[in-house]
């Protein structure tokens, strides 16, 4: 099957479309770049905002976290056959490129807008920006992988080109939910695409966000 890429003339209507964005940092008007923050199965748009305040960066971010139905973005594992997470799928890209859209509104580049995700976040985030590969400010997936087909990543369903977008790749090597070579297939594939890739892999950490991830994600801000 072909993977759905979100387009202009091409509007998905789904579960997602109707609910909040939660917003922190400091105002667009103020900020030298944006971020969506895309939070993890059965929390919330507000409860990823905080994650921001751990950050040590000069740049003035506004921050945007949309918040899925229901708290959660799919129904079964990234890695069930993805018809079996439709429409929801679809409809969590479409919430994504909207943001996107938002920002560029808004007068943000896509050098400006960065991308972040927590576990089932860090998948569709991933996912996101393998389909619609451009030179973004930055991707941060945590626990997480690229979703694909659900079962398989397949290089050739992603086209484009990154173009050093940096990207961290963080996650245990014993995850319950994002098994290791999930994380090693979607590294590959990233780089295939252009980006500049760091994976760290932490043994026998739990599904949780630790210091050292905060450290390359404070790195890749600048």
């Amino acid at each position: 099957m072909s993977l759905f890429r979100v387009t202009e003339s091409a509007h998905f209507e789904g579960p997602h479309q109707p609910t909040q964005i939660a917003e922190g940092g400091v105002p667009a008007s103020e900020a030298d770049a944006a971020m969506i923050m895309i939070h993890g199965r059965g929390a919330t748009a507000q409860s990823i905002l905080p994650l921001a305040n751990e950050f040590d960066t000069s740049l003035k971010l506004t921050l945007r976290a949309p918040q899925a139905s229901g708290n959660t973005w799919y129904p079964y594992s990234f890695m069930a056959p993805s018809e079996q997470n439709e429409p929801n799928l679809s409809s969590a890209l479409q919430k994504i490129y909207d943001v996107v859209e938002d920002f560029q509104s808004e007068g943000f580049s896509h050098e400006q807008i960065y991308f972040l995700g927590f576990s089932q976040g860090a998948c569709l985030i991933s996912e996101f920006v393998a389909r619609h590969p451009k030179r973004y400010g930055g991707l941060i997936a945590l626990s997480g992988g690229l979703i694909g087909t659900g079962p398989e990543v397949n290089p050739a369903d992603y086209k484009g080109n990154l173009d050093g977008t940096p990207v961290f790749m963080g996650c245990s090597d014993v995850d319950p939910h994002i098994p290791k070579e999930r994380v090693n297939e979607s590294e590959q594939v990233l780089n295939r695409l252009g980006a500049k890739v760091t994976k760290k892999l932490y043994p026998g950490m739990g599904h949780l966000v630790n210091q050292d991830e905060i450290k390359n994600i404070n790195q890749l801000l600048g």
